[in-house]
């Protein structure tokens, strides 16, 4: 939000902050600063309001509020300091359906104003927070919002029916495939029209039953302010922000008021905001207010929470006296009582946001400054004196073990399409269950990478996860974490290949752990070990009950000893396919292997991404030697003829060397 020094400095008095000082005071105690930038005659401050400050600081004097809080300092004006009292008006009748969805509508009816150019001071006050003059009626009101956050809109009086003498609002939601004119978007000439799906909040004009806007969202064109216009109906009301919100964002129409009735400003800022653009109106539009009609039928008392001083210091770090957060407890509007060992603490009634303790706990460490709380350094302690968490250790040894034997770690979703547990509240139709077992995200990944091996240099893909599955049980839901492991030998799918694989890799695994786990090769199904620890075996991927396997495990009693590797360097991976080509050729005997893949490379280029022997014999006083090269660019899917051209260039060399191609 933008915020302008000038219009700050009225609320503020004579201050001897400047600018940047107010600036470093925000940032430092209540919001992040976008910038700061020096304008005609004015300094704009660029203030990033957060949703949980946007009910009051929506507008310059929430800054100027907030910037007095922070400094101790009262406001030299506030048109928020004392109650209006505003004349009574009845020649408007209200009419609201849900005081859920509007719980408060208020309309003032002026007279005799003249419609026309806003005096300077205003255009530019509007000016430098990026707003666009119009006339005095509408500035006056923009006006009014930006500066204490209620957004409020005028009709021309003289353009509504009346019925036996007296205006008739009403507030209902929509009825499906209603429809209602709203006023041109900012720049443009045209109305838009809307159609209603039932959801929205309707102002109307009750007479007629016309829709004249979508509230809290945009104004109607109906009864709009023109050049002619001398008598005005000016509403305020807050609508509730939930349907505001939804709204607002199904029809695209996020505006400067919606955005302030989606943050839900305090319900008793209405009788304050009919005072400030009236009382504006009048001075720089002529007219009188002839009264103001206020439908409020369940008023909001403040909050009262109760704050524990000792609990106040213990969560900031703190050693403040409860006379220093009384103090700044005060700063803010509200109404501090010492009750015993406890503050009985009301808030002030445009803070909406204080509720809790830990709302105000928050507000006194952030008055009192962060920069005051002091590090702690925790008390050390011995590790032989703490018990060591046994899935965290085996889970360590099992990734050590693992990826020393060419697996790699992955973290898959715990969710599903479908599989036991139904989650009431599911984030996505293919996302409606919790997975029950390892075993199927495991095949899937395998499906997904097996293709890659001649690009990652490898004889097959191994994978493996360490992850919690859901199962339902007779007396409700229950949980494990489960070890899941799977090698895959060729792309296509399980070939059979891969139980040897497994097989390996389980001895190595009881090796690690002490354990004597089962082969798959004995056994191809579910079961139990003598132990009873269950596992599963299906197509290449084993998983295990590592929940209970830890249970039969002794508890560890020093840890993993921590290894640093060599330094790894990453870099993007390329998206586009890769492409392999095989090279067999006989050698002289006693010609290394590396000395050809050296010649390779040289005359493979820079799309070659890797070469991998896959042959070696000797026969009659010669070595036959046999290659795999992957090519692949990062800017495009290469052709076979740019790969052709690569391998005649190889062949070319290697036909050089004396070298026979098979």
């Amino acid at each position: 939000m933008l915020v302008s020094w000038n219009w700050i400095k009225d609320y503020l008095g004579d201050t001897t902050l400047t600018a940047a000082d107010a600036a470093n005071l925000l940032g430092m105690h209540a919001f992040e600063l976008e910038g700061i930038e020096e304008t005609d005659g004015d300094t704009v401050i660029d203030v990033d309001i957060l949703p949980n400050r946007s009910s009051d600081c929506l507008c310059q004097r929430g800054i100027a509020r907030e910037l007095a809080s922070i400094t101790g300092t009262p406001l030299a004006h506030d048109p928020l300091a004392t109650q209006p009292e505003l004349p009574s008006c009845t020649d408007i009748l209200v009419d609201i359906a849900d005081t859920n969805a509007c719980p408060r509508f208020s309309a003032s009816l002026m007279r005799g104003i003249a419609v026309g150019e806003s005096p300077q001071w205003l255009k530019d006050r509007l000016e430098a927070i990026g707003q666009r003059p119009i006339n005095n009626i509408v500035d006056a009101t923009n006006y009014v919002m930006f500066a204490i956050g209620q957004p409020i809109h005028a009709y021309d009086a003289a353009l509504f029916p009346q019925v036996d003498g007296a205006w008739r609002f009403a507030v209902r939601f929509a009825r499906a495939e209603e429809q209602v004119k709203l006023l041109p978007e900012a720049g443009k000439d045209e109305e838009r029209v809307v159609t209603c799906q039932g959801t929205e909040l309707l102002i109307v004009d009750q007479s007629s039953d016309t829709p004249i806007g979508l509230a809290g969202v945009k104004g109607g064109s109906f009864a709009g302010v023109h050049d002619g216009t001398t008598d005005i109906i000016i509403e305020t009301a807050h609508f509730h922000p939930t349907v505001t919100r939804k709204t607002a964002r199904r029809l695209g129409i996020v505006i400067d008021a919606s955005k302030r009735f989606e943050n839900e400003p305090s319900r008793e800022l209405i009788p304050y905001t009919q005072a400030e653009v009236t009382k504006l109106i009048a001075d720089i539009a002529g007219g009188t207010l002839e009264g103001v009609v206020d439908v409020y039928p369940e008023h909001v008392e403040p909050v009262t929470t109760t704050i524990d001083p000792v609990r106040v210091n213990a969560l900031l770090g703190l050693s403040l006296a409860v006379t220093d957060m009384v103090t700044l407890l005060e700063r803010l509007g509200a109404t501090v009582h010492r009750d015993t060992d406890k503050l009985e603490v009301i808030s002030p009634w445009e803070r909406t946001d204080l509720a809790i303790e830990e709302d105000y706990i928050e507000e006194i460490g952030r008055l009192h400054g962060y920069q005051h709380v002091q590090a702690v350094a925790p008390t050390p302690r011995s590790l032989p004196e703490m018990e060591m968490n046994a899935r965290q250790y085996y889970s360590e040894v099992m990734r050590h073990t693992l990826l020393a034997a060419g697996f790699s770690e992955v973290i898959t979703s715990s969710f599903r399409k479908k599989d036991e547990v139904q989650l009431k509240n599911a984030l996505a139709s293919d996302k409606r269950y919790l997975r029950s077992n390892l075993t199927k995200n495991i095949t899937e990944t395998l499906d997904t990478n097996a293709s890659f091996a001649d690009l990652l240099g490898t004889n097959d893909t191994r994978v493996f996860e360490i992850g919690t599955v859901f199962h339902k049980t007779e007396t409700g839901i229950g949980e494990h974490v489960s070890l899941a492991l799977g090698v895959r030998v060729k792309p296509s799918g399980y070939s059979g290949k891969e139980d040897a694989g497994v097989d390996q890799t389980i001895e190595v695994m009881n090796e690690a752990l002490g354990t004597n786990l089962p082969t798959p090769i004995n056994a191809h199904a579910s079961g139990t070990t003598k132990t009873g620890v269950a596992f599963r075996y299906e197509k290449g991927v084993l998983e295990i009950d590592f929940t209970h396997l830890i249970k039969t495990l002794p508890q560890p009693e020093a840890y993993l000893p921590v290894t640093v590797g060599e330094a790894i360097q990453y870099q993007p991976f390329s998206t586009y396919p890769y492409v392999t080509r095989d090279i067999a050729m006989w050698v002289g005997e006693s010609t290394p292997a590396n000395e050809v893949e050296t010649l390779l490379n040289e005359h493979a280029g820079s799309l070659r991404v890797r070469t991998t022997q896959f042959d070696e014999f000797t026969k009659d006083g010669r070595t036959s030697l046999g290659f795999r090269l992957v090519f692949q660019s990062k800017e495009k899917t290469l052709t076979d003829s740019e790969v052709n051209a690569v391998m005649e260039t190889i062949y070319t060399a290697v036909s050089e060397r004396g070298w026979e191609v098979r």
